[in-house]
């Protein structure tokens, strides 16, 4: 059908009796067809033999090859694509390889396709290791190899030869091995196609397929020119070079249906749809074909100075969709697989609370995707854009190894509606930066919502990370799960933000795992401020699970409400844990850095007035006070002089109140219920909770009581068993007790409250 498409179900109906009237329209309506600009839309390929210097190739069968049309063949053309020279601060910063390495012999041996990395991995002698299969696993085929400042031998023929004498540790250098042949047929015959190009490289088994990449670009840019769409009627396009789409005022592109009408990139290393500086964008009905799987997935690596890692994927890249300051996008019924970097993947720049940029993401929509077997994130949106909404995709077998279902450092995010099976987590936030603007806009807002997570595989589940702020994570289902399920959590590893302000209610978290290698796992996990914590069930069904936790909270988190939820059958049912770091750096006898802590925004708390309690150095478990930190420097000062060394270990926790409240939740079938292992403090509630043993066995205490809580109205009952008990206590480490406060707690069918030996620690405190 090359006429005016139906934009929805009830002009489907208005136009389905006129669809032969349709087919016979012109393209004057509004729609350009690629077929009408040379697109063959087939996969027809056939063996050739090819010699070099020759524009003349004569092929098995002509098949459906017509003159104008593109094409490729295979082994007929040496080349080296993308030289560059990286790092070393960062492997992401290139320049052009000019004289630094010398590249000669690639022999297509054994792959049309071969990505070689080189890094200087020793200073003295000067060596390299280097790698020809994107150092997957961590594999590289010579380490420590010494340069010569002469030809030495890779494989496939490869020889290099290092010019450059300033390399360092670090300084690495990337290229392309390839043997493929593009070009146009510009006459035919009978089995002798003549090219435009003349291959360099004898070949008696050369592949030749077709090309669309050329005919579909001219009908894009005769569209965007003409302010008109295109059609893809249903066919297989082979698209190795990509489609740019730049600077459009409005386009849609649009296939036959999410079946028939295929996008193959297998041959390339860029995004089947680049999309730049463009208004508005629809992209709907496409199937969409990469060259490497979830299988081949190359991960990350650290760089021999151990400074900075590099996912090795950025060199043999291509990605469904690649979307750079477009104010409005919809990408509807796409379904991708085999994407060998982010499946679909957005960047540019973004709105400053001072002045809005000329153009940056507004609306990024993804409605009724799915993204399958892909060796990188299913989505990114890496820029800050507003508006991202993933609705009603499915993600299977997708974010091995560190990647993610979703990476989103982007503002205004809605994540509803998926389904996510062996897959990297839904991550909000993962901004690593620390720029002021931060504190205006903010980042990671998002709503997580209405999705299901089968635990089959990998399971990466919803993790706010890094930076982010407002988000609620709602009524999703986790099946059978085999990872953590929701993580809230403060970390600034990154040296950028810690997340903060969250809401996770509503979920139904089945922790049971049927299958053969169970890992340990938690359901909801939460390290960051001001967040609740309500009417979630996280279970396992049948026996109690050695490996699984319920619900973990740890300081230095202020401001926690964990209520009205369900807890069954976990090892663990509830715990709270303290919030520990270790001296990096000392600077004077009252200022160091750290390894651990978050690193606080310049409005929160900064730190000022807390306790730092020592575990290991001059004088464990001794107390000192945080005159301040600094959220420029990432230094902290004390109130009082320390002697300290770097590694010396210590916690840190609020000199005032933390207002933690976990109150009317219930925990049962547990072998450790509840374990309040943190510091805790005045406003340090455990109240009107229900607690019993259930079917659990060897249960040693229903509370265990680490630090100071006030614990009033609990229900604990059937801890009947030898040896058991209700209350277990114990003195946090520097001894503090009596503020403790237990009183109107219903203890029933317990074998005793207090262990005898522990008689003293509740006489101590103060007990109703």
């Amino acid at each position: 059908m090359i006429g005016s498409q139906p934009r929805s179900l009830a002009a489907a109906i208005i136009f389905g009796m006129a669809c032969t009237v349709a087919a016979a329209a012109s393209h004057d309506d509004g729609w350009l067809s690629v077929t009408d600009f040379s697109a063959s839309g087939s996969k027809f390929e056939t063996t050739a033999t090819a010699n070099a210097g020759s524009n003349q190739i004569v092929v098995k069968d002509v098949g459906d090859f017509q003159v104008g049309q593109g094409v490729t063949v295979s082994r007929s053309n040496i080349q080296i694509v993308s030289p560059l020279l990286r790092g070393p601060e960062s492997p992401y910063s290139t320049k052009p390889l000019e004289d630094a390495l010398e590249i000669r012999g690639y022999d297509g041996s054994t792959s049309s396709w071969l990505v070689f990395l080189l890094e200087v991995d020793v200073a003295e002698p000067l060596s390299f290791r280097w790698s020809d299969n994107l150092v997957r696993e961590g594999k590289w085929q010579g380490v420590k190899v010494p340069i010569t400042w002469d030809w030495q031998k890779l494989s496939n023929g490869v020889e290099v030869k290092f010019n450059k004498r300033d390399l360092e540790v670090g300084h690495m250098v990337s290229f392309s091995a390839r043997d493929q042949l593009s070009s146009v047929i510009e006459k035919i015959e009978g089995n002798t196609l003549t090219l435009r190009d003349a291959a360099n490289r004898p070949a008696a088994d050369a592949v030749v397929r077709h090309d669309d990449s050329l005919a579909i670009q001219a009908a894009v840019d005769r569209a965007i020119q003409q302010k008109q769409n295109v059609f893809f009627p249903p066919g297989w396009y082979r698209v190795p070079k990509g489609i740019l789409i730049s600077g459009a005022g409005a386009i849609c592109l649009e296939g036959a249906n999410g079946v028939d009408t295929v996008m193959d990139i297998s041959d390339g290393a860029t995004s089947i749809f680049r999309v730049q500086g463009c208004t508005e964008i629809t992209i709907r009905n496409f199937r969409m074909i990469g060259h490497t799987g979830m299988a081949e997935s190359a991960g990350a690596f650290r760089m021999a100075h151990g400074r900075a890692s590099f996912w090795a994927c950025a060199l043999k890249p291509c990605n469904a969709v690649g979307m750079t300051a477009t104010e409005r996008t919809l990408i509807e019924n796409v379904h991708a697989s085999r994407m060998g970097s982010e499946c679909f993947y957005a960047s540019g720049t973004a709105r400053q609370s001072t002045g809005e940029q000329k153009q940056y993401q507004k609306s990024l929509t993804y409605l009724r995707c799915s993204v399958t077997d892909c060796a990188a994130n299913a989505f990114n949106n890496n820029d800050m854009g507003e508006n991202t909404s993933v609705l009603h995709c499915r993600i299977q077998d997708a974010g091995p190894g560190g990647w993610h279902a979703a990476e989103m450092p982007a503002r205004f995010l809605r994540l509803i509606g998926n389904y996510v099976r062996n897959a990297g987590p839904f991550t909000v936030g993962d901004m690593s930066h620390r720029t002021d603007d931060l504190h205006n806009l903010g980042c990671g807002q998002a709503i997580v919502a209405d999705n299901v997570f089968e635990g089959i595989g990998k399971c990466g589940g919803v993790r706010v990370n890094f930076g982010s702020s407002q988000v609620i994570i709602a009524n999703n289902l986790f099946i059978n799960y085999n990872g953590p399920a929701i993580t809230a959590s403060s970390e600034t590893e990154r040296r950028c933000f810690p997340s903060n302000t969250v809401t996770i209610k509503g979920n139904i978290i089945d922790m049971t795992y049927p299958g053969d290698k169970p890992a340990p796992r938690t359901g909801i996990t939460v390290s960051t401020s001001n967040t609740i914590v309500a009417d979630n069930q996280i279970y396992v069904r049948g026996p109690c699970d050695p490996l699984v936790t319920g619900i973990v909270v740890a300081e230095p988190a202020l401001n926690v409400t964990v209520h009205d939820n369900l807890i069954r059958n976990c090892r663990q049912g509830l715990v709270t844990r303290r919030a520990q770091s270790s001296i990096k750096e000392v600077i004077d006898p009252t200022t160091f850095l750290e390894t651990r802590l978050p690193l606080e925004w310049k409005d929160s708390h900064l730190y000022r007035g807390w306790n730092l309690a020592w575990l290991t150095g001059s004088r464990p478990n001794t107390l000192s006070v945080i005159e301040a930190f600094d959220p420029v420097t990432f230094r902290f000062t004390l109130r009082e002089p320390h002697e300290m060394k770097p590694g010396d270990s210590f916690c840190v926790f609020p000199s005032g109140p933390a207002n933690w409240s976990f109150h009317d939740n219930t925990i049962t079938g547990c072998q450790k219920p509840v374990v309040l292992d943190s510091y805790g403090g005045p406003t340090s509630w455990f109240r009107d909770n229900i607690v019993t043993r259930g079917e659990a066995s060897d249960v040693k205490a229903a509370i265990e009581v680490c630090g100071m809580f006030k614990l009033a109205g609990n229900q604990i009952s059937g801890f009947d068993e030898k040896n058991s008990s209700a209350l277990s206590l114990a003195s946090d480490p520097l001894g503090r007790t009596k503020q403790s406060v237990y009183r109107d707690n219903v203890f029933e069918g317990c074998i005793c409250v207090v262990p005898d030996s522990q008689k003293p620690l509740w006489e101590a405190a103060k007990t109703d």
